[in-house]
This record gives C-alpha cells, structure tokens and sequence, in this order.
C-alpha cells in the first residue's frame, strides 16, 4: 500500500484527495466462496442495502447455508419468490446456477484468470454486467489495477478533483486514470471515500 499511495501521490489531484480521506481502507471480502459472492451481488442490485440484506438473509436461512449451484436449481420457484427475490432476479441466479453447474463459468479457478477473461466470464451471465465483474474483481480477489469507467460516483469524483464542467464520459474516465496504473483499484477507493470527505478548498 506504500508504494500504491507514493505512485499516486504523484497526481496532484489525487494526492490531495488523499490527504482529505486519509487512511486507505480498501480490502477484498474473503469470507464464503466466489459462487455465493456473484449470488450476494445478483441479490444486492439496485436495492437499499437494509432491503437487500434481508432478502439475502432469507435466501441462506432457505437452505441453511449459502446456497449451491445445485441448490438454486432444485429449489421451487414459489420458495424462493417467497423469500423475495424477484422473478427477473431468480431468473438471474437460475442463469447463473446453471453456468457454475455446467463449468462455463470455472468458479474453483476464476481467481486464477486475468482480469479481462473474468469480466468476459462473468457477463455472460444474465445480470452481471461489466460493473459488477469489476466489483467482483476488486472487492474479492482484491485486484489491484480496476477503474470501473462506468461508475457515476466515480465519474462526479473526478469532475470535482479535475473541476471539470461536467461529469466525464467513460473514455475520459479512463484517460485520466490511466496515470495511475497499476494502482487504479486504490485510486477508485480514494475517488468514492472522496465524495463523502470535507471539501476541497478554493486554494486547492
């Protein structure tokens, strides 16, 4: 992390947003398995996290544990809804389960695929676009060199480091991280814990 924060210093920008947030606190999620991680994902879109904490919650207590592949595909439709998830997301882990079953999409060895092959992996299953196989990379293999373009938080934190007229378009986004290489994934932590952080001051 040293040795990140010092090459990142290095943008005056991002040097002084790190300086506002302070410590680095970004780390992978290590607990469970890569299966019930891209599950807790799936559940956890476009939801309150309170909401998608319950949903997910009921999900496990169905089975008692994290749920398989095989699980997920035996379990009765109506079970499931029952525990909330919405027709269009078991839709999603039905899709999902049946890729991990059938080994399209190598769980056991993901964590051993470059960054690009897993997001190719992983968005070929339906709900899992390229922002959350990004997420999947920095938030549990702990990839080191993720810029998720995409982002809107990450988007308005730039516009407001770079003081730009408006939020930056996804290329842009990439431009300008691209000097922060191979440490974009600490880069992207600073940029979002920014956005919450006192206010630059006009001096800055």
């Amino acid at each position: 992390m040293r040795r990140a924060l010092a090459a990142l210093r290095q943008d005056a920008k991002l040097a002084r947003i790190i300086e506002r947030v302070g410590r680095c606190g970004f780390k992978p999620r290590t607990d469970g398995t890569h299966f019930d991680a891209i599950v807790r994902a799936i559940i956890y879109q476009q939801l309150s996290g309170k909401a998608a904490a319950t949903i997910h919650g009921r999900v496990i207590a169905l089975f008692g544990r994290p749920p398989a592949p095989a699980d997920l595909l035996a379990a009765p439709e109506d079970e499931l809804r029952a525990a909330g998830l919405s027709r269009q997301k078991l839709g999603y882990l039905r899709d999902l389960a049946a890729r991990a079953a059938s080994g399209e999409v190598p769980f056991a060895r993901l964590h051993e695929l470059p960054d690009e092959d897993i997001v190719t992996t992983l968005t070929r299953v339906k709900g899992v676009g390229e922002w959350t196989a990004q997420m999947f990379l920095m938030f549990r293999l702990g990839r080191p060199d993720v810029l998720p373009a995409l982002d809107l938080g990450i988007q308005t934190a730039i516009q407001r480091a770079y003081r730009l007229k408006a939020r930056p378009a996804p290329k842009d986004v990439l431009r300008i991280g691209a000097r922060w290489t191979p440490y974009r994934s600490v880069a992207s932590w600073y940029l979002w814990r920014s956005l919450d952080a006192p206010a630059a001051t006009e001096e800055e």
